[in-house]
């Protein structure tokens, strides 16, 4: 499980459980390139990634651009001249009953969740597909497994995006295991981030009673299985789909 000089991407890492990942990452000795479209919020986390003694890329991107993509990857080659784990984190939501959900915002969804992935996923590859190996792990949610309650969970083009990267997951494992690239998937519950926090804070009661261990993710819950999927550690693992959810999916 060491990353030492190993390099990892990550989208949508500057905050949130992205940047809880691009930590764990760090401080297993892998450098970490973080990336989302607000380069300060990067620069920031970055600086943080670098105080636990490894090296850090900042860089603006939108990732569901191709030419920015692409970019991304060329700045993380220039610098790094590697690339071993992409951690496909970057997603959004829209909430609205199915009947009143907007055409635009359905597609912006879909566009970041699950589209986004396949365009880093085919950049990085190609880099990870001349050395024959390489880890790439696919951020999802419980909501891609199961349907959700829309008294607290109302985003369909949330659920189905993440159910649609899933099952990519398990196919480019498929696809890619002939170059040693390893394919696996997290399926994160009910974490409080930036983006959620107040929507939490209405319905906290009704959501936390729906998981077993009856509390939210915490700051480190996911460090663990990240540095695992990222490492040597997980070299006969690929297709795999894990819930992180406090065992909401188990009942």
């Amino acid at each position: 499980m060491n990353l030492e000089g190993r390099v990892g991407v990550v989208t949508g890492g500057a905050t949130g459980l992205g940047l809880q990942m691009a930590t764990a990452l760090a401080e297993a000795g892998a450098n970490v390139v973080i990336c989302s479209r607000k380069l300060d919020n990067c620069e920031e986390a970055a600086h943080g990634i670098e105080k636990l003694g490894v090296k850090a890329l900042a860089y603006g991107c939108d990732v569901t651009k191709p030419d920015q993509v692409e970019t991304l990857k060329e700045a993380t080659m220039q610098k790094f001249g590697r690339v071993d784990a992409l951690i496909n984190n970057a997603g959004r939501a829209w909430v609205a009953p199915v009947e009143e959900m907007p055409l635009e915002r359905w597609q912006q969804v879909l566009d970041l969740n699950i589209t986004a992935p396949f365009l880093c996923a085919q950049a990085f590859g190609r880099e990870m597909i001349k050395v024959k190996r390489g880890k790439i792990i696919n951020i999802a949610s419980i909501a891609g497994l199961v349907g959700r309650n829309p008294k607290n969970y109302n985003s369909i083009a949330y659920g189905t995006s993440k159910g649609a990267l899933v099952n990519f997951t398990r196919d480019l494992a498929v696809k890619w295991a002939q170059h040693n690239i390893q394919v696996n998937a997290i399926c994160p519950g009910f974490f409080v981030t930036p983006i959620n926090v107040k929507m939490f804070d209405k319905v906290s009661d009704q959501i936390v009673g729906e998981i077993p261990l009856g509390r939210t993710g915490g700051e480190d819950d996911l460090k663990g299985l990240v540095v695992v999927l990222a490492s040597d550690a997980s070299n006969f693992m690929t297709g795999t789909v894990i819930p992180v959810d406090g065992g909401t999916t188990a009942w």
